[in-house]
C-alpha cells in the first residue's frame, strides 16, 4: 500500500495530510488561507523541508485568490506581503520555505502587471510539487549506488514521501536501495519529542514492505557497535556553504556515534536545501515550546515550572559527513570548495 500524499489539491482547495494523527488516523484537513497554512506549518500538521516549501507555495496561491486581480506588481506584492510574512515566519530553519516563496516572489514579478497571477502561483505550487517527486527519485537512485549489498541503515526523523512532494529524500535512498535488493533491513530512531521515527518512518517503510525496527534514542551508539549498519541517512533542513547540514534534533550526536563505530553517514536533500549565503554556525535554529518535552500528550511528565530547552534541530559540521546525495549527484567528504563546486554544476 503506498503511502497516502501529504499534500493535495482539490475542489479549489489545499488539503494537508494530518501527520500529528499518523499512524492511527489518515485525516485530511482543508485550507483556503495563507493564515491557517502558516499555522498548520508552524504546528507540524506537515514537516520536512521539501513538503514545507511546497505547501508555503500553495498558501501564496490561496492568498492571491482571495485578493482578486489587482492592475500592478507592486500592488501584488503589498496584497500578500502579510501573507507571505505570516508564511516565512512559521518555521525559521527550513530554508526550502524561503526559497518557495522566492519563487513565488518570481512569478508575481513576472505576471503582476496584468496576467492572472493567483492562476500562476497556483501552477507554481503544482510545478514544485510535481518536481520535488521527481527529484526525489534521482536522489534516491544516486545515494541507493552507495550502499553495498545486504547492508543495513540507520535512518533518523522522517525525510520520507511525507516529508516531501512523495519518495522522500533519506528514505527515497532507502526505497531506491530496497528495489535493488541491497537491503537487509533498516534502523528508525524514534525522534523525540514528535517520535516522527516512530511514529511516521516506521508507518511508510511498513507500508511498503521494507523490512525496519524502531529504537529508542539512547540505543543507537550500542546499536552501531552491535549491529554495525553501513550507513546512517537522513535529511535536512538546510545545508550551509561549507557543507554543513542542519537537520531534526539528535543528528548530531548520531554523526558522532558513527564517526566512532566507523559507520558512514549520508545526507540526502535537493539543491533547493542549498543556503550558500552562510556557513554552519550561522543558521537559524527553531526553538520548540516547551511543553512539547514537559508534556506527552497533554500529560505533563515533568515537574510543574521546570525550565526547559527545546530546539528542533541540531548542525551536524561537514567534516563528520561522508557524502551529500543531491539530484544531481554526490558531494563526497563535503567541504566549502566541493559544495560550491557541486552547485555551479547545478546551474549549468
Amino acid at each position: 500500500m503506498p503511502t497516502p500524499a501529504a499534500i493535495q489539491w482539490r475542489d479549489n482547495q489545499l488539503e494537508l495530510l494530518d501527520q500529528r494523527l499518523l499512524p492511527t488516523e489518515i485525516h485530511y484537513l482543508r485550507f483556503d488561507s495563507a493564515a491557517a497554512v502558516a499555522d498548520a506549518i508552524r504546528d507540524m500538521v506537515v514537516r520536512g523541508a521539501p513538503a514545507i516549501g511546497i505547501t508555503a507555495a500553495y498558501g501564496m496561491a490561496l492568498a492571491a485568490r482571495s485578493v482578486g486581480p489587482l492592475p500592478s506588481v507592486a500592488a501584488w506584492t503589498q496584497a500578500l506581503s502579510a501573507a507571505r510574512h505570516a508564511l516565512a515566519n512559521s518555521r525559521p530553519t527550513a530554508v526550502n520555505l524561503f526559497w518557495a516563496l522566492t519563487r513565488a516572489d518570481q512569478t508575481i514579478e513576472q505576471y503582476g502587471n496584468g496576467g492572472d497571477v493567483a492562476e500562476a502561483l497556483l501552477q507554481l505550487a503544482h510545478q514544485l510539487l510535481a518536481e520535488d517527486l521527481a527529484i526525489n527519485q534521482r536522489i534516491g537512485d544516486h545515494g541507493a549506488a552507495l550502499i553495498a549489498p545486504d547492508s543495513l541503515v540507520y535512518t533518523h526523523c522522517n525525510a520520507g514521501a511525507l516529508a516531501t512532494g512523495g519518495y522522500g529524500t533519506a528514505l527515497g535512498v532507502i526505497r531506491s536501495a530496497h528495489a535493488g535488493g541491497k537491503l537487509r533491513g533498516v534502523i528508525a530512531g524514534e525522534t523525540r519529542p514528535w517520535l516522527q521515527g516512530a511514529r511516521l518512518t516506521t508507518w511508510e517503510l511498513m507500508q511498503d514492505g521494507i523490512d525496519v525496527s524502531l529504537a529508542t534514542e539512547g540505543a543507537a551508539g550500542h546499536l552501531m557497535r552491535s549491529l554495525k549498519p553501513s550507513w546512517v541517512i537522513i535529511g535536512a533542513d538546510r545545508i550551509a556553504a561549507n557543507g554543513d547540514v542542519a537537520n531534526k534534533i539528535g543528528s548530531y550526536n548520531l554523526a558522532i556515534l558513527a564517526r566512532h563505530h566507523g559507520v558512514k553517514f549520508m545526507v540526502a536533500a535537493p539543491i533547493s536545501t542549498f543556503d550558500p549565503s552562510l556557513d554552519g554556525d550561522d543558521i537559524p535554529i527553531e526553538q520548540r515550546p516547551g511543553e512539547e518535552i514537559t508534556h506527552s500528550r497533554g500529560a505533563q511528565v515533568a515537574p510543574s515550572n521546570c525550565i526547559s530547552l527545546n530546539p528542533a534541530f541540531d548542525v551536524t559540521p561537514a567534516s563528520l559527513i561522508d557524502a551529500i546525495v543531491t539530484e544531481y549527484g554526490v558531494i563526497h567528504s563535503p567541504s566549502r570548495e566541493s559544495v560550491t563546486a557541486h552547485l555551479q554544476t547545478a546551474k549549468e
